[in-house]
């Protein structure tokens, strides 16, 4: 039997009205990708493409960080909506991540953590990030040093300093991500932190932690008393 198209359903039934009407919190996970979908395939709907998609993935998280081709493998999902689906994740871990204006500072790891956590917990490959803080632990900016393969990022210490340098900070926090969800650091990463220490206490920038964000784990220098 031949699915209707979305465009026959009753007006209040349809995502994008619903939407409009009730408000998008009223929408099932299916109705929201149906919005980004935009439209199925042949005999599907975009909501029964949208409920397809999430019965597979099971949540919107395993949804992001899983291969193209995997997705590839569902009848309706097509590069347009692929690349929409996946912009539509990366929006949601950058705005995640980005600083509330009413707490900027910086008090503990555990600020920073719920920072980086959301954006980087997901990551299939190493990105490391510079947060760079003023005399107050105020926020000034995040920088994103240099984004590596999924076996190793490979920030350069000379690049951090001048960035530092650049914005006026006082204070940073290195941030880089493990790929395999385990924050335990390496050898690498112990003698790296070392080396940064060493190197910004000799231009008068402080080193306040180095963090390393594994799947909703994640292992600080700092509060481990290795700095």
């Amino acid at each position: 039997m031949e699915k209707i198209s979305i465009k026959k359903w009753p007006k209040g039934e349809r995502p994008r009205e619903k939407l409009f009407k009730y408000g998008e919190h009223t929408l099932t996970n299916a109705e929201l990708l149906a919005i980004i979908f935009r439209m199925g395939a042949k005999g599907v709907s975009a909501v029964d493409l949208g409920r397809q998609v999430i019965e597979h993935f099971k949540t919107f998280r395993n949804m992001s960080h899983t291969n193209i081709s995997e997705m590839r493998s569902f009848k309706g999902l097509g590069d347009a909506k692929i690349a929409q689906l996946r912009a539509s994740f990366e929006i949601a871990r950058r705005f995640m991540s980005e600083p509330k204006k009413t707490s900027n500072t910086i008090k503990s790891p555990k600020d920073a953590v719920k920072l980086f956590m959301p954006r980087l917990r997901d990551i299939k490959k190493e990105i490391f990030q510079i947060l760079l803080l003023n005399s107050k632990n105020n926020i000034i900016d995040i920088i994103e040093i240099e984004e590596g393969t999924v076996d190793q990022a490979n920030p350069q210490i000379r690049e951090i300093a001048l960035k530092t340098l650049q914005n006026f900070a006082t204070g940073i926090i290195a941030v880089h991500n493990h790929p395999s969800g385990d924050p335990e650091p390496s050898k690498e990463d112990i003698m790296f932190t070392r080396n940064l220490t060493t190197a910004c206490r000799a231009l008068e920038i402080s080193v306040m932690d180095h963090i390393i964000i594994g799947d909703n784990k994640h292992y600080s220098f700092a509060e481990h008393k290795q700095l």
